[in-house]
């Protein structure tokens, strides 16, 4: 009889917890700050419409024409102060995942971090958000991909592109050169990529960057920008 109330008690524990409510202050904190970071970069995407900009930019409070003079201060602007804030978040809450704030709230702080030159400081707490399924894993990828290329590193996981412009030997003119940066083993890249969540290819995924995939030794990349 004891050890049947015991299970009945743990059951109810495991219930209370469950149905443990979310923080709704910190959710609607959270979902400006990830509407802000994501907003001013959709308006950058110059496949949104002019009428999709105006609602950003009423959004974003900020004036129509200045976003459009200024859209690339006013992201520093709004990246500098997201990150300030998500710092608070995190000395406070730690990393503010799924059972704390919901989806797609807790993508929040790993978008602001990504887009921050904080990535080392805060990459462990993104795995361990990742690994406790508190954030899906594929974000935890990217971060990855972007940490190893800013260390000059192979990438794993094929999420990061590159774009630098280099001069085409039969015109004398510099010209685009756009390449998914080197992947460690990049022939079971897909693999990776499918255990970590992602729903497309490395294929896929650049071109849905506009980029063509080539798998690019940092050699191959090296020769190319030297003309060779």
């Amino acid at each position: 009889m004891k050890e049947v109330f015991l299970s009945v008690l743990a059951l109810i524990s495991i219930s209370c917890y469950a149905q443990k409510p979310l923080n709704l202050e910190l959710k609607k904190q959270l979902d400006t700050i990830l509407r802000t970071d994501q907003g001013i970069r959709e308006f950058l995407d110059p496949q949104v419409t002019d009428e999709r900009k105006d609602t950003i930019a009423q959004f974003l409070n900020y004036p129509r024409a200045l976003l459009d003079k200024s859209n690339w201060k006013i992201m520093q602007k709004i990246d500098s102060i997201n990150i300030e804030k998500v710092e608070h978040i995190i000395e406070k809450y730690g990393y503010p995942g799924k059972t704390l704030v919901g989806e797609p709230e807790n993508t929040a702080v790993f978008y602001v971090v990504q887009h921050s030159d904080k990535i080392s400081k805060y990459y462990k707490l993104i795995e361990n958000a990742g690994k406790n399924k508190e954030l899906p894993f594929r974000y935890v990828a990217m971060m990855l991909d972007r940490k190893l290329t800013s260390e000059g590193k192979e990438q794993i996981y094929g999420t990061q592109v590159y774009m630098q412009m280099v001069n085409n030997p039969k015109t004398g003119k510099k010209e685009p050169f756009e390449y998914v940066m080197p992947i460690k083993d990049a022939k079971n890249v897909n693999k990776r990529r499918k255990k970590a969540g992602f729903d497309s290819t490395v294929e896929e995924n650049a071109q849905r960057l506009g980029v063509v995939y080539k798998a690019y030794t940092q050699k191959q990349i090296n020769d190319v920008i030297k003309n060779k």
